[in-house]
């Protein structure tokens, strides 16, 4: 597929809401309990987070223009902590490939990007989370050589 993946701009926000919609929809059906029918962020939102260079946001763009994904990134340094080692880590918050685009390598462009990208910072590590009623991005993360780091459970009172 003829796509490149850049650094987001305000341009990107209606597309970027539409996939956190998408997200969003997955959450919500998988856990309706947790995820309320809205987007993470807003158009206000995300035009003062494109602004934060500690939160770099990823898009991989068709070569018509089209937005087919983003990749959703905070960069977290640990200096000085009583227990943990100094690192910096590149933490993915959110990575989604638009469901008409979906088994294109579009993911796969964006996470190569964020690995080079997180390789550039000097990080010692990429981190992310995946809900539990995710399994198709599980599956995803896994293909891409991730492994666990730690388990969050949960009982339901």
């Amino acid at each position: 597929m003829n796509m490149h993946v850049r650094r987001a701009g305000e341009k990107d926000i209606p597309s970027l809401i539409s996939l956190l919609t998408q997200v969003n929809r997955v959450h919500h059906e998988g856990r309706p309990d947790l995820f309320k029918c809205v987007t993470k962020y807003s158009a206000d939102d995300l035009m003062a987070l494109l602004r934060e260079s500690n939160f770099p946001v990823f898009v991989a763009e068709h070569a018509d223009g089209r937005i087919l994904g983003h990749a959703f990134c905070q960069v977290i340094t640990h200096k000085g902590e009583r227990l943990l080692c100094d690192i910096k880590t590149l933490y993915i918050d959110d990575i989604c490939v638009d469901e008409n685009a979906r088994r294109m390598h579009v993911g796969q462009s964006l996470y190569a990007a964020v690995l080079d990208y997180a390789r550039q910072l000097g990080c010692y590590n990429v981190t992310l989370n995946v809900w539990a009623c995710n399994p198709d991005a599980h599956a995803f993360y896994t293909k891409m050589g991730l492994r666990p780091q730690k388990y969050g459970l949960e009982t339901i009172l």
